[in-house]
């Protein structure tokens, strides 16, 4: 059994910068890939990044590329999302989630999720 505890989220301005936390409580957490998705008001959930738990491999969405970065700490428990270069279009609801693989978060298939953590970026 893995909870998963988001933070990081607020209000920012547009060009700025947050970084999301995901604490997770579990013995096993690093036998998880881990993920970010995120829900905008009227829209489906999105995938947004996900790291293998070795951290060797990344995946982000075409929509974030370049902008945003997906880590893990493994000791602490915790996986993080830097967002930078943020747009109003990032203004969503932001998921943790944690699943068997990388490819299957991808595909939105999450053992378990977190509550989410509003991000809200003005023009």
């Amino acid at each position: 059994q893995v909870q998963l505890v988001e933070s990081g989220g607020g209000l920012v301005q547009a060009g700025g910068s947050l970084r999301l936390s995901c604490a997770a409580s579990g013995r096993t957490f690093s036998s998880y890939a881990m993920g970010w998705f995120r829900q905008a008001p009227g829209k489906e959930r999105e995938f947004v990044a996900a790291i293998s738990w070795s951290t060797g491999t990344l995946y982000y969405a075409d929509s974030v590329q370049g902008r945003v970065t997906i880590s893990r700490d493994n000791a602490k428990n915790t996986v993080y999302l830097q967002m930078n270069s943020l747009k109003p279009e990032d203004t969503a609801v932001y998921y943790c989630a944690a699943g068997q693989t990388k490819l299957r978060l991808r595909r939105g298939d999450a053992d378990y999720w977190g509550q989410g953590t509003q991000v809200t970026v003005s023009s």
